[in-house]
């Protein structure tokens, strides 16, 4: 009876500690959250000026990385705060979150997240390369679609991505066939009008 007994309570002990567990993660999950949310909100980002949303796309990779090393799952994570920041259209969200997991791929394998690093995408500045042909330059927020062809795709997440800043200076106002094909997405998705993709298609002639 006494060993049954201790067995019972060993076992309501692993349960209380995996719901307390599971408790805190969620707590943490339902932050992040609601910090990416605040970051990447469509209707926040349309305020801004001229490459306003440049820090935020740096301040969500950090905490997205934070996530990770808090072994949250960051494919949910992204899922919800997209939910919460309104994006209702099931291709933007699925653009949007394309692109920040992209973009924390990026950050990743130019090794621009070690300590000094995630510091400085907490501030919404911009690391430094550790890894590759452009270390130690600035990794930057570039716009896949060149700015200057489509201005009103300036702060639109899916639209953003992380890239050394000598790379980006090289590129150009290019318009290739990746950008088309996103000029298009962008039109389903409804975050590009049929004017700002005449633009794009008549970019690339």
């Amino acid at each position: 009876m006494e060993t049954h007994r201790r067995t019972l309570t060993a076992f309501f002990a692993l349960v209380f500690l995996t719901c307390a567990t599971l408790c805190a993660q969620v707590k943490v999950d339902s932050g992040s959250a609601a910090i990416i949310a605040e970051l990447i909100n469509p209707q926040k980002l349309a305020t801004l000026g001229a490459r306003g949303a440049n820090p935020r796309v740096q301040k969500t990779v950090y905490w997205l990385a934070a996530a990770r090393q808090d072994k949250q799952d960051i494919t949910n994570l992204l899922t919800t705060a997209i939910a919460r920041a309104g994006y209702t259209n099931a291709l933007a969200a699925q653009l949007t979150q394309d692109a920040l997991l992209r973009n924390l791929d990026i950050a990743e394998k130019l090794g621009a997240l070690d300590a000094e690093g995630l510091a400085e995408m907490r501030r919404g500045k911009a690391p430094t390369v550790q890894k590759g042909p452009y270390k130690d330059d600035q990794l930057s927020v570039d716009h896949i679609i060149p700015r200057a062809v489509c201005p009103e795709l300036d702060n639109v997440i899916a639209n953003l991505e992380l890239m050394p800043s000598r790379m980006n200076s090289a590129k150009r106002d290019r318009v290739g066939d990746r950008q088309l094909y996103l000029a298009k997405e962008f039109h389903r998705a409804s975050l590009l009008n049929a004017a700002g993709l005449l633009k794009v298609l008549a970019a690339a002639r």
